[in-house]
Formats: C-alpha cells, structure tokens, sequence
C-alpha cells in the first residue's frame, strides 16, 4: 500500500480513487495510516467479509500462526477476530458502475503489483 501512496496524484489525475482494505481493526488502521502517513482510505474488514466476497481470504494453519509469533505478528490482536484468516495481496481497477475491468490476486504474500504495471493499466482503462 505504501508504494500506491506513490502514483496516488497520477492516479487522481485520471479520476481513479484508491480504496484500500484491511484485515486489521479499526483501530490498527487508523496506525497504519498514522504511521505511513497515507492519503488514501483504508477501510477496516476485520470480519473478512470482503476478502471472502473477492475470494481474496485464506486461513492461516497453526504452524504459521506459530511462526508469525515467533516475529511478534499476532493475528488475533490485529484483526480482534479469532478466525486466522488474511487476504492474499489483491488489487481491483472498479468503474464507478461497479464493473471491474482488471484484477490483481497473487497468493505469494510477498508479490505486490508494480505500480508502473498498475498505472498504466489505469491509464489504458480510464484516460479519455
């Protein structure tokens, strides 16, 4: 999220607002937005709702709950649920009739979109 933070004006500029989701709390949230001084919205879905209606949410098994731990990650504190799901790293482009005309799933936690890769999708779908 912190690298969209990086093309949010030329995203802005082809009318594209960022919307961004969480498994975390409210309150987690609202740190995260402190800490990395974000812009954009970031929205609370502690309860997993959206990440299963995207089909983006995953159950963690009791080895990597145990191994997260051991790194001071507690996915129960984050998120205040104790169902140990996390979305994979998902990213939608949604025209403003609610059709989505390009998506972003990798189930490797650590693969995110490159924003270059996503700005010029948005540029390709959205300039006029």
């Amino acid at each position: 999220m912190v690298q969209l933070r990086e093309i949010e004006p030329e995203l802005k500029g082809l009318g594209v607002q960022l919307l961004a989701i969480s498994p975390d709390r409210p309150s987690k949230v609202r740190e995260t937005l402190d800490k990395h001084k974000m812009g954009f919205t970031l929205l609370s879905d502690s309860e997993m709702i959206a990440a299963r209606a995207f089909r983006v949410a995953y159950k963690l098994d009791d080895q990597t709950l145990a191994e997260l731990k051991k790194y001071n990650i507690d996915i129960e504190d984050a998120s205040g649920q104790k169902h140990h799901m996390l979305p994979v790293p998902a990213l939608f482009l949604v025209a403003t009739n609610g059709v989505i005309h390009f998506e972003y799933v990798n189930p490797d936690y650590r693969v995110r979109i490159d924003p270059d890769l996503l700005l010029s999708t948005a540029r390709t779908i959205f300039q006029p």
